[in-house]
């Protein structure tokens, strides 16, 4: 049977069924939203109504068309008995535009009569061209050559030729400028209101009631095309001040539904995870040539990727897409050139890229550069859409009391001015932000961020060189005392010395103490040199050796005294025939298995420090070894 038959038949039977049934239309509106990282629960509750005896079908209009049926619940408060609650489309329901969207689509109208106008206007003088051309015989053969109504007659028509395409040419012109002037308006259109989502749901509610009553109800349901991810300011003045921590949360939705004066919550959870614990299978050990695989380590350390997204038919910046690191809280958005940069987590090395509109996407990305073309989704709707995009102080005692006293709700260019109140809730697994003013997310996919918390903490600042590897000194801050706060892994903006310095990754997984990297400060020189005049060769029987002697010169320019930590390293032999004599180590700190020599000491102001480093290698002669 065909399928769209079979989609009518079974529409008629559900029509027929519920014809047998009292239909009541409920007014309901959202109370209460909580966002997940992928995903926002739905409260909707409706007024107080009249339910009739009998068997009834509550019919709820207008919902969101991205609901997981699988989510629905229904609450009744009444002398009643809710028997099932199921959704259907309806296609009937048009989406209700916002009075600023009417008003420009309206002024795009009228530009576009404008054109019309002009267009016809343009025709007429072709049309007078076109017949200047065809009349060039201003003399038949028959008559006699008057030299003066010849003048007369070629100079008319020189004229209206000249006045003809010379209008043609400035009615284009404006005509071009009503066309720039309608796309303007146009994309601001799409701008106001976001993309359309499409039909919207019906949620029916079929409930039984021995006599006619009264009763209030809730729905909650799960909608996609939301979520929220962190990210921090962090702000140092200086060395002997303390970290400001500015933690934020950046929410969108393009759900069908706006959330207008809700109650909104902000979870770490996530209910597009796999639930299932997971198993440990047998671990075989056995040859490489039977099939048995290698252990594969995980890369300890976070790796930075960026890029550019753009529409893979005109290859156009895409500003706002959204880009996460698969199964994590890192997440970012791309900016009005369509650029993008993400700092990747240990282990992670895939990259979704989502946009309204768009196909979903997602990338292998370990580090360096990834370029991304989204397609356009084919089942999206007709209309054209430019998306938009989103570009209180608590002092930390020794017990944190994890909730903030204040924050500022910051959307797309726009700051609050009235404070709101921030209530953090640990759950047994997750955690949640409970905004307690109402709050207002349009359906439009802009990013919103909420501040969520502004903490102070007391850091230990430490300047980090391995002049093996680079001779900048990286500043960086250590908190310890911020395990009672929730946070959650993001990204972070660094602020040092009123400068921008960049982003960093914090990666809170499995850690007491908080490193952050504050970046480079040049006013801390650190300089490697080798030693040539102490570099020695001698060859001793079968064997030689070489010695090699390095200078490390440190010196502090700041006016204020700083905790330098220095880094570098012995060769470690890989073979019984090499042998790795210390001669000269300024008393480092070292560890014999992997050879990493540590120096620290504090550099007071204009303080210069010298370290040497000096040590011999002993190899089989006409072996060569790899020495620096």
């Amino acid at each position: 049977m065909n399928k769209n038959i079979l989609s009518a038949l079974l529409l008629f039977l559900n029509i027929a069924a519920f014809a047998q049934d009292n239909q009541v239309n409920v007014s309901s509106k959202i109370s209460g939203v909580t966002v997940f990282m992928n995903g926002a629960q739905v409260q909707r509750q409706s007024d107080q109504i009249d339910v009739p005896q009998g068997v009834s079908l509550l019919i709820f209009s207008g919902l969101s068309s991205s609901i997981e049926a699988q989510s629905l619940q229904a609450k009744g408060e009444g002398n009643f008995t809710i028997l099932s609650v199921a959704k259907q489309n309806n296609f009937l329901l048009d989406k209700r535009k916002s009075d600023q969207k009417l008003a420009l689509q309206a002024k795009s109208e009228e530009l576009s009569d404008r054109v019309i106008t002009l267009k016809n206007e343009m025709a007429v003088y072709k049309s007078e061209e076109e017949m200047l051309g065809k009349n060039q015989a201003v003399m038949g053969p028959n008559v006699n050559y008057d030299l003066v109504k010849l003048k007369a007659a070629l100079d008319f028509q020189k004229q209206r030729l000249m006045d003809a395409k010379s209008k043609q040419a400035t009615l284009q012109k404006d005509i071009d400028k009503l066309y720039e002037e309608i796309n303007r308006i146009n994309r601001q259109a799409a701008e106001v209101d976001g993309k359309a989502i499409g039909n919207s749901n019906d949620v029916i509610v079929k409930v039984s009631s021995k006599t006619a009553t009264k009763g209030k109800f809730i729905l909650t349901y799960l909608v996609k095309n939301a979520s929220w991810y962190p990210t921090y300011d962090i702000r140092a003045k200086d060395v002997a001040s303390s970290i400001q921590l500015v933690y934020k949360a950046n929410v969108s939705q393009n759900s069908g539904e706006d959330w207008k004066n809700v109650k909104l919550t902000l979870s770490s959870g996530n209910p597009s995870n796999n639930n299932e614990k997971p198993n440990l299978p047998t671990y075989l050990i056995g040859y490489l040539s039977a099939g048995y695989s290698l252990f594969n380590p995980i890369s300890a350390a976070s790796n930075a990727v960026k890029g550019k997204v753009v529409d893979a038919n005109d290859n156009s910046a895409l500003p706002g897409v959204s880009v996460r690191v698969k199964n994590s809280t890192v997440a970012t958005v791309t900016d009005a050139s369509g650029n993008y940069s993400i700092q990747m987590p240990a282990g992670a090395n895939t990259l979704e890229f989502s946009y309204v509109g768009y196909e979903r996407q997602e990338l292998t990305a370990s580090y360096g550069q990834l370029n991304v073309r989204l397609k356009q989704d084919s089942k999206a709707l007709d209309e054209v859409v430019v998306m938009g995009y989103g570009v209180a102080k608590k002092e930390m005692s020794g017990a944190l009391a994890g909730s903030a006293a204040g924050i500022r709700i910051r959307g797309t260019g726009s700051i609050s001015s009235v404070p709101l109140e921030v209530k953090n809730v640990e759950k047994q697994t997750n955690v949640t932000f409970e905004i307690a003013m109402p709050y207002t997310i349009l359906s439009d996919g802009k990013q919103a961020t909420v501040d969520i918390g502004n903490y102070d903490f007391k850091a230990d600042y430490q300047y980090y060189a391995v002049p093996k590897v680079t001779q900048d000194a990286f500043l960086t801050a250590k908190i310890t005392d911020f395990n009672e706060v929730n946070f959650i892994s993001g990204e972070a903006n660094i602020f040092f010395e009123g400068t921008y310095l960049g982003k960093s990754l914090l990666d809170i997984q499995n850690t007491d103490t908080l490193t952050i990297s504050l970046g480079v400060d040049k006013n801390v020189s650190v300089k490697r040199e080798k030693q040539k005049g102490f570099t020695e060769r001698q060859f001793i029987g079968s064997s030689q050796k070489d010695t090699r002697h390095f200078v490390i010169d440190v010196k502090n320019r700041k006016g204020q005294v700083v905790n330098l930590t220095i880094e570098d390293q012995l060769p470690v032999a890989t073979n019984s025939d090499i042998a790795v004599e210390k001669q000269e180590l300024s008393k480092a700190k070292l560890d014999e298995t992997s050879g990493k020599l540590t120096w620290q000491f504090v550099l007071q102001p204009n303080e210069q420090k010298k370290i040497d480093l000096k040590y011999q290698v002993k190899y089989p002669k006409n072996r060569p070894v790899n020495i620096e």
